[in-house]
């Protein structure tokens, strides 16, 4: 994803699972990296998800991280995960290595870490529910 190509992606949203404590905290951590591309991070199935992206099924995306680039592209699962990273300047050689053959399998085995701990964890449905309200990307996070 060279930013010279026509079509270079220059902004991401990431669809985060808001009840998820795992989740929130990754979402504090993307905010605290140094970005090579514009991040948002919005709360799955919310209201501005639902708003911004109307055509996404917001059910899915309660269910696997989703990530939205600013000419459309969708990114699920694994493809979201290398992407996130391959925004940030630290990470980013590691993104280009997990989306080898030889580092794709470490992305899908980290993916299905996150995803099994995640359904353990979640929030919601459970009578403490989440401790803060869920908020989006304007939250005041030290950058």
């Amino acid at each position: 994803m060279a930013a010279s190509s026509p079509g270079a992606v220059r902004h991401l949203t990431v669809l985060y699972d808001a009840n998820c404590p795992l989740c929130v905290h990754i979402r504090h951590w993307l905010l605290a990296q140094r970005w090579l591309v514009r991040i948002a991070l919005v709360p799955a199935a919310s209201y501005e998800a639902r708003r911004r992206f109307p055509q996404l099924d917001h059910a899915s995306t309660l269910k696997q991280i989703t990530v939205v680039g600013d000419s459309g592209q969708v990114w699920t699962g694994t493809d979201a995960f290398i992407v996130c990273l391959w925004a940030l300047a630290e990470h980013r050689p590691k993104a280009n290595w997990l989306s080898t053959p030889a580092g794709r399998p470490f992305a899908r085995a980290a993916m299905y870490t996150a995803s099994t701990w995640r359904q353990a964890v979640r929030t919601e449905g459970h009578p403490q529910g989440p401790e803060e309200p869920a908020c989006d990307d304007q939250c005041s996070v030290p950058r």
